[in-house]
């Protein structure tokens, strides 16, 4: 007499299969690794009750995952040898949901307007049933781990009911047989399978044997102390995940209980592909859940400007939606990102003080996205701050100093860090804005990537100190030299170089900063400089004419012989003017067409040689 016993879902498991197959999960693939993450609890169950002392049925077999794949046949199956259950858990786990929270993602649903989806928060316990996205048939051979308790076999179509019927001969643990529906046919295939295990599930602590071979053959190292690690397994594991056999050039591997449980090990890679014009690099940082893959290069797990990293975190504290495939609280993801980013800061800034060659060439590698970090993200941007290097005037060419070391060498009086922006520290050095600081010996950073102007204004002020341009900057030379125009002299050559070079010009002063140059423009728009102005113009957002403030320099002889020449040969004085001005915009870096410049000149050479 048969001792197959059958039994109706209750109603609330038949409502949460429907929404399971039809709406819950996005890929299907995800049932894969829903089976494998309940064996590997099932397996964790059983160590923990071993550890408390407990009589274990077969206690030599060990906890292991075993993945059978038979494509003539159509099925997949799953095995564990842990935990196991016994008949009444059974109909508890599987047929009821009274004791797993899934009544209160039921109500939610309930309470929807709109079509059940996957984001609600919490745990339930559900991923069983997304077998039934792919199966005919679903059977599942347990027995617990208790010494006296007998196997048992349960079997559905998800149609409503169930059978139960005693399987005596069956081992501790469980084994899940997938019918698969035609469609679906394809995870009968090994090696379709072997792709998704190593997708999601590659770091379980339990081996996974697919047909007889172990799959997970890296362990996830992420989680053991860093004392145990061998330089050679992090190698090992960087080229698995980072996929790239060059060495990092560095890796934070660290570990936190509060706010949140944490356990992350990144990697800084040995090339910035972005450098090597291999377009836009994406995050390769993958976030896990006690060892499971819940995104796989996660968007939102740390800020853009940090997207060079490669790794892995892992966090048990997450609350992930009812089918695990992305995260749900959207405020302790944005606090995840920020105690990870900031760690990665820290570690960025210990390493600059611990070895400075090695933060070095990580700063030379991806200095571009620091900066980028400075301008986008206020939260970082004072602590990103303090990694920035740039060459000054007062270390030789090819040193660099720290935004702190230079504020510890300034002076007392000195109100602000200065910096000038040039494409080389040559062209730096020969910049009229560079000549009253050179004079009073007083430091300037020199930045050479058209992008630093930028950072400097977003961080705009350091340690107390605000950060200006050279060529904005309110500083005098202290002791002129040489006899100089007089101020009336003055006041009438700039009214007529006013005149003369029209509306380009909004006003012409007497320069309180030059000391070896003639003249220099400073943009009437004080809050532009000209790398900005250029800045602007690539972006095509400059538009209209720029107007300039021309300061000159009453003691500089071209300055002086201009006065005497618009009243002895104005012609040649306007010409000279004009050249004046375009050589101090070409100083200033923002001549756009040199054609006229230089035609120009050539004409005031011949006038010049004629005259000879």
């Amino acid at each position: 007499m048969s001792d197959t016993e059958k039994h109706a879902f209750q109603a609330e498991v038949q409502q949460l299969l429907d929404i399971v197959i039809h709406s819950l999960y996005t890929d299907k693939e995800i049932f894969i690794r829903e089976l494998i993450s309940n064996a590997a609890d099932a397996c964790e169950k059983l160590r923990f009750t071993r550890s408390a002392g407990a009589e274990v049925h077969e206690p030599d077999i060990e906890p292991k995952i075993s993945i059978a794949t038979d494509d003539t046949a159509k099925t997949i199956a799953i095995t564990d040898t842990g935990i196991g259950m016994t008949r009444d858990e059974l109909v508890e786990n599987l047929g009821t949901i009274a004791h797993s929270g899934s009544k209160a993602f039921l109500k939610q649903l309930s309470e929807q307007k709109e079509k059940p989806d996957a984001n609600l928060i919490g745990q339930f316990g559900v991923g069983f049933y997304s077998a039934f996205m792919v199966a005919k048939e679903v059977k599942v051979l347990t027995r617990s781990f208790k010494p006296d308790a007998p196997g048992h076999l349960w079997t559905s179509t998800g149609q409503g009911s169930y059978e139960i019927e005693s399987a005596p001969d069956w081992n501790r643990g469980t084994r899940i047989l997938v019918e698969l529906k035609e469609d679906d046919k394809a995870f009968a295939q090994a090696s379709h399978v072997e792709s998704i295990i190593k997708r999601y599930s590659n770091f379980v602590s339990f081996p996974i044997e697919l047909n007889g071979e172990k799959v997970n053959t890296i362990s996830a190292i992420w989680a053991r102390s860093k004392s145990d690690i061998k330089d050679e397994e992090y190698k090992e594991f960087y080229q698995f995940i980072g996929h790239d056999h060059e060495e990092p050039l560095g890796r934070l591997h660290f570990s936190a209980d509060a706010p949140l449980a944490i356990q992350a090990l990144l990697f800084v890679p040995s090339k910035n592909i972005e450098n090597m014009e291999l377009g836009r690099s994406d995050s390769e940082v993958n976030l896990y859940c006690r060892k499971i893959l819940i995104e796989p290069k996660a968007k939102k797990l740390f800020p853009d400007w940090l997207r060079f990293l490669k790794g892995v975190v892992d966090s048990e504290d997450l609350p992930l939606n009812i089918s695990r495939e992305s995260m749900q609280d959207s405020s302790l993801m944005q606090k995840l990102n920020k105690i990870i980013t900031t760690r990665f800061i820290k570690f960025l800034h210990e390493l600059s003080k611990k070895d400075a060659e090695q933060f070095n060439k990580i700063y030379d590698e991806y200095q571009r996205f620091l900066k980028e970090g400075v301008i986008s993200d206020f939260t970082h941007r004072e602590a990103l701050g303090k990694l920035l290097r740039y060459e000054t005037s007062a270390l030789a060419k090819g040193e660099k100093t720290s935004l702190s070391e230079y504020v510890q060498r300034m002076g007392g009086d000195q109100k602000e860090i200065y910096f000038i922006f040039a494409p080389s520290r040559e062209t730096a050095e020969s910049s009229p804005y560079y000549e009253p600081f050179q004079s009073k010996g007083q430091e300037v950073l020199f930045v050479y990537d058209p992008w630093d102007e930028m950072v400097m204004e977003n961080l705009g002020r350091f340690e107390e100190k605000s950060i200006c341009a050279a060529e904005r900057a309110e500083i005098k030379i202290d002791s002129p030299e040489g006899e100089a125009l007089t101020d009336e002299q003055v006041e009438e050559l700039g009214k007529w170089l006013k005149e003369n070079l029209g509306e380009q010009v909004d006003q012409v002063k007497a320069s309180k900063r030059l000391v070896g140059s003639p003249a220099v423009v400073v943009d009437a728009d004080k809050t532009m400089t000209a790398n900005m102005r250029r800045l602007m113009k690539a972006l095509n957002q400059d538009s209209g004419t720029t107007k300039y403030n021309l300061e000159i320099n009453p003691r500089h002889e071209v300055i002086k012989r201009l006065h005497a020449m618009k009243s002895a040969d104005e012609e040649l004085a306007k010409s000279a003017a004009a050249q004046l001005f375009d050589n101090a915009r070409m100083a200033a870096g923002v001549v756009d067409d040199p054609r006229e410049l230089v035609n120009r000149l050539n004409s005031l050479l011949e006038k010049v040689l004629a005259a000879k």
